[in-house]
C-alpha cells in the first residue's frame, strides 16, 4: 500500500508530498454522475457497493494518495430523530429550538442505524488493500448543531447564536448529545477499518475567537479525546480559522486542515513542528490554465519549505464544475514538484 499519506500525518519523511482533495468523489467526475443518475444522493450514501465504487473512482482517475469515504456529515444525525432531505442542500424539516426538542433526540446505535456506512468501509478496506489508505470522517459537533438548529445552511446563523447567548442550557444540552453521538459514530468507523479520521468544522470560523473557545473548543476537544486513536491520525479542519489556529490546536488533533485564507508557512510557524498540516490551494485555482495551477502548487510547496508533515489538499471541497483534467494535473504537479 501507498502509505505516503499516513506517514505525512505523523510527520515522517516521504518521497513526495501526498495529495488528496476534499469532495474528490463527486459531481465534477462524469464517472460519478453516471452512478448518481440512477439514484438520489441519500440512496447513494446508503448503498454500500455504490458508495464504495464512487469512493474509489478518484483514486484511479486522479492518482491521489488517499481515499475518503463517500457519505455526508449529516448521515448519523438523521437517525437521532430528524427528517433529512437534500433540495439540493441539506434541509431538516424539524429543526431543534427548545429543550424538549433536544430531549427527543436519541443517540443512534451505529451498527443498527447506519450499517451501510460501516459496510462501505469494510468493502473499501478490501478493495483498497493494495492501493491507498481510507479516511473516515464526520462533522464537528458545532457544525452538526448549526444544521440541526438552523434547519439548513445559513449566512447569519442567527438561530444557533441566539441559542448560544439566550438559552445556553439548551445549547449545552444539544452539544453534549451531539458530541456523544459523534464519538460513537467516528469510533464505529474506526472499528470498521477507517485508517484516519477527518473532522469537518465547516462553520467553526463564524464565531469570535472568545466564543469559539467557549462554545466550540470544549466539545471538539472532548470528541477527539474520546476517539480510539491507536495509530489513527485525526485531521481537524475548521474553515475560516486562520486567525485562531493557536486556539484550534488545543482541541488535540494530529493534523490541522487549513483553508486558503492563510499562508501555509506562517500557519506552520504558529502551530509548531509537532503538528502536521493539510492544505491549502484555493479550489477556484482549478479553473485556471495549467501553467497557473502549477505556479500555485509550487507556491504552496515553497511555503511549506520542505518541512515534513504536509499533505497537499484544497482549502475546501472541489467545485462541481471543475474540469477533471485540471484536478488530475494538479495531483501530478504536486507529485512531480515535490519528488525527493
Amino acid at each position: 500500500m501507498n502509505t505516503r499519506f499516513l506517514d505525512a500525518c505523523w510527520g515522517k519523511p516521504v518521497d513526495r508530498t501526498p495529495v488528496w482533495l476534499m469532495r474528490q468523489a463527486g459531481r465534477y467526475l462524469p464517472e460519478y454522475m453516471r452512478v448518481r443518475s440512477n439514484c438520489t444522493f441519500l440512496d447513494l450514501c446508503k448503498s454500500p457497493e455504490l458508495a464504495a465504487e464512487v469512493t474509489i473512482q478518484p483514486v484511479d482517475i486522479l492518482g491521489v494518495d488517499a481515499a475518503i469515504l463517500f457519505s455526508d456529515i449529516l448521515t448519523p444525525v438523521e437517525p437521532m430523530g430528524m427528517r433529512l432531505d437534500f433540495v439540493p442542500g441539506p434541509v431538516f424539516e424539524n429543526p431543534v429550538r427548545t429543550m424538549a426538542d433536544v430531549e427527543r433526540l436519541r443517540i443512534p446505535q451505529m451498527e443498527e442505524d447506519v450499517p451501510y456506512v460501516l459496510e462501505t468501509i469494510k468493502i473499501l478496506r478490501r478493495e483498497l488493500a493494495a492501493k491507498v489508505p481510507l479516511i473516515g470522517f464526520g462533522g464537528a459537533p458545532f457544525t452538526l448543531a448549526c444544521y440541526m438548529v438552523e434547519g439548513k445552511g445559513s449566512k447569519e446563523f442567527a438561530q444557533i447564536k441566539r441559542m448560544m447567548y439566550a438559552a445556553p442550557e439548551v445549547y449545552g444540552a444539544l452539544m453534549d448529545k451531539v458530541t456523544a453521538m459523534d464519538m460513537e459514530y467516528l469510533n464505529a468507523q474506526i472499528g470498521a477499518g477507517a485508517q484516519a479520521i477527518q473532522i469537518f468544522d465547516t462553520w467553526g470560523g463564524i464565531l469570535a475567537p472568545c466564543d469559539y473557545e467557549r462554545y466550540v473548543l470544549p466539545y471538539t476537544t472532548r470528541l477527539i479525546g474520546g476517539l480510539d486513536r491507536n495509530d489513527i491520525p485525526v485531521i481537524h479542519f475548521v474553515k475560516g480559522a486562520g486567525a485562531i489556529l493557536d486556539i484550534v490546536k488545543k482541541a488535540g488533533g494530529d493534523v490541522m486542515g487549513l483553508d486558503w485564507h492563510v499562508n501555509l508557512g506562517k500557519a506552520r510557524d504558529i502551530l509548531g513542528p509537532g503538528m502536521a498540516v493539510q492544505g491549502n490551494l484555493d479550489p477556484t485555482v482549478l479553473y485556471a490554465p495549467k501553467a497557473i495551477i502549477e505556479q500555485e502548487v509550487k507556491r504552496i510547496l515553497d511555503e511549506n519549505a520542505g518541512r515534513p508533515g504536509h499533505i497537499f489538499n484544497l482549502g475546501h471541497g472541489i467545485l462541481p464544475t471543475v474540469p477533471p483534467e485540471n484536478a488530475r494535473f494538479m495531483v501530478e504537479a504536486v507529485h512531480r514538484l515535490s519528488q525527493k
